[in-house]
């Protein structure tokens, strides 16, 4: 697809999600940015899209309520006048011990990461059937696309990340018809968490066969790749360094 003057959403516009929305204004995309809290990261990825010349728009929204997640789809759609490509990149990661884990903390996961990409999905597709096509990516995980789990804590976190993987190839198969290609993104080690120490990220370079952080680039680069892409859907394509091969 010829992303040239094309409107993305990107639910999610910190950290990770800046570097995608500078990328995608660079290379000519008009870029709106979601968030729930993080109004300040969103607004400094809004900051890099105006540089680099193209329109953007910041719009609160709690996407743990599926009402929520198609107002935001409606909402830029009609403020950037067409919609194009939505990437599903909301996450909840929360280390938590399995008798610890409540209600809220379970449906916080799976609303977010799952149930949020599928109503967003949901809600972006009538506007793009009307430019002919588009392109939705969903972010999963390198370890749900491992097929495995490999760090206690995580249940709710992993459960839903496995489900983007299965979303994706259900909506990939549902909308092809209408030239919607539906991919996902399994990054490994992009991007330390905040509160690693020093010895956490040596023990992740040591474990990647690549030996270091792939840094936030990276993610930015495969999305662009299956963005321009006319014949891939259905895949989650791991972005990891190799770490799964070990």
């Amino acid at each position: 697809m010829d992303i040239l003057d094309k409107v993305a959403l990107i639910t999610g516009g910190k950290r990770i999600g800046l570097v995608v929305a500078e990328a995608l204004a660079k290379h000519g995309v008009d870029v709106a940015v979601s968030h729930m809290h993080s109004r300040r990261e969103a607004e400094g990825a809004a900051d890099l899209v105006r540089a680099a010349g193209r329109r953007t728009a910041v719009v609160q929204a709690d996407l743990r309520v599926a009402e929520a997640c198609s107002a935001l789809v409606t909402d830029v759609a009609r403020t950037m006048g067409r919609l194009d490509i939505l990437i599903n990149m909301a996450s909840v990661y929360v280390e938590r011990p399995f008798e610890q884990v409540r209600v809220g903390d379970w449906n916080a996961g799976l609303d977010v990461d799952l149930r949020a990409a599928f109503f967003c999905s949901q809600a972006a597709v009538p506007f793009m059937r009307t430019q002919g096509g588009g392109r939705i990516v969903n972010f999963t995980d390198w370890i749900a696309k491992s097929g495995r789990p490999r760090y206690r804590g995580f249940v709710p976190y992993y459960v839903a990340k496995a489900g983007v993987i299965a979303l994706t190839e259900a909506l990939a198969l549902e909308l092809a018809a209408d030239n919607i290609l539906v991919n996902a993104i399994a990054p490994g080690p992009i991007l330390a968490p905040i509160s690693s120490t020093d010895e956490e990220i040596r023990a992740v370079e040591q474990a990647t066969p690549l030996g270091r952080w792939g840094g936030e680039i990276e993610i930015a680069k495969a999305v662009l790749a299956l963005l321009d892409s006319d014949f891939i859907t259905g895949e989650s394509i791991r972005v990891d360094g190799g770490r799964h091969l070990k």
